[in-house]
């Protein structure tokens, strides 16, 4: 019973190991963004930074931790039902804190998405349910084009933009 049970034990070991993948790296990257919805209403438009740590737990797939900044920059003047108003509002500021999750078709394509909490930064800003599903691609060994959709919902609207960026890999 023994040696069954330390078979059992090296075969899992064995496989698990099999599976492991360094594929650990830090990357780094800025991006734009162009506002959609209820926010292209009160935004023109957004820039901000991303940092991002992978830890490869397979061949396709990466599971890792994502945070940065972006700083959005409100209208001067909106348009509510016809009527044209001034405004002098604070730019909208988030701190995003998520999980994130890679999975790799080919080496120079991935897609997955971050999810977690944006943290609002600016005055009355209470931040929010934080979600962005994106798609990378390969430039180079080191550089790489990443697109995607970013959601934070907060009571009862979603803050949501279309963003295009660059990230170097580290």
């Amino acid at each position: 019973m023994k040696k069954l049970v330390f078979a059992l034990f090296f075969l899992s070991f064995y496989c698990l190991s099999a599976q492991y993948v360094d594929r650990s790296f830090f990357k780094a990257g800025f991006h734009g963004a162009i506002p959609v919805g209820e926010t292209a209403d009160i935004a023109s438009f957004s820039l901000g930074v991303d940092l991002f740590q992978h830890w490869g737990v397979s061949k396709e797939i990466d599971l890792g931790i994502a945070t940065g900044f972006t700083n959005a920059f409100l209208k001067d003047e909106i348009e509510i039902n016809g009527i044209t108003f001034e405004t002098d509002f604070d730019n909208v500021q988030f701190l995003p804190v998520a999980g994130l999750v890679r999975i790799y078709p080919t080496s120079s394509f991935n897609l997955g998405a971050d999810v977690g909490y944006a943290i609002g930064i600016n005055e009355g800003n209470d931040g929010g349910f934080y979600y962005r599903p994106c798609l990378s691609l390969k430039i180079n060994s080191n550089t790489e084009l990443h697109f995607s959709y970013t959601g934070v919902s907060q009571d009862g609207s979603t803050w949501s933009t279309v963003t295009g960026g660059i990230a170097f890999l580290f």
